[in-house]
């Protein structure tokens, strides 16, 4: 369903819009679709036109990649996050496929309305350049990981970028399943479970859900943080 009227200022402060001229912000409004997806619902699939960008309100989605009978997790996104904005801007194919993981409120807008108004609208033009800066910086930062840790360190790392970005009072929640991270970070969940033993040995307590960092120095000294956090 189009957006209503009564949820309309709270997409209007989304980062991606909250400086567009108002003209032009409305026309993005009308030609948009806010919809609830139940979890495990496939968006879309690899090879598919963008005839959408989407904006993802409220949930938690990933982006995967299948081939030769397995998929791996790409990305965890997560509110208030645009995703395959390259894709709506170039109008090419998507290079991932998208499903939900909980029940996600997501905003659709279509591409071609998308392209339009960038055009026009220089504020639209840099919160789109911002936001795909931002995603070639956490490409290059997953691929840093990969090339540079071991899958414990990897791990160690994602503890304490969690830890960054819920406060930094040492206690992380892990939204996604672990199977999921587990994809994310190249490991099988046996190899992640092993992890969190070697993890425990340097400062961190694991709950189920719950991480607890209790010596910050120790998993740092083993882990070798970005020196670049943001």
């Amino acid at each position: 369903m189009t957006v209503r009227p009564g949820e309309r200022p709270e997409i209007a402060q989304l980062p991606l819009f909250s400086q567009m001229a108002p003209a032009e912000q409305e026309r993005i409004l009308s030609g948009s679709f806010l919809q609830v997806f139940p979890p495990q619902l496939t968006l879309f699939e690899i090879g598919q036109r963008a005839d959408f960008l989407y904006v993802l309100v409220d949930g938690m989605a990933e982006l995967y990649c299948h081939g030769a009978g397995r998929d791996t997790t790409m990305r965890i996104v997560e509110p208030a996050s645009s995703f395959i904005l390259a894709a709506a801007v170039t109008d090419m194919p998507y290079l991932m496929s998208a499903r939900t993981l909980m029940s996600s409120r997501i905003l659709l807008v279509p591409a071609a309305l998308l392209r339009e108004i960038v055009r026009k609208d220089q504020a639209l033009m840099e919160a789109t350049m911002h936001e795909l800066a931002l995603a070639y910086r956490d490409m290059a930062r997953a691929l840093t990981d990969i090339k540079l840790r071991q899958s414990a360190e990897r791990l160690g790392n994602l503890v304490l970028q969690q830890d960054h970005r819920q406060n930094g009072n040492g206690r992380v929640i892990l939204r996604a399943e672990k199977r999921v991270l587990a994809s994310l970070l190249g490991m099988t969940p046996e190899n992640m479970s092993r992890a969190f033993g070697v993890l425990a040995k340097h400062g961190v307590v694991t709950d189920g859900a719950q991480v607890t960092i209790c010596d910050r120095a120790a998993l740092e000294a083993f882990v070798r943080p970005d020196p670049v956090l943001e």
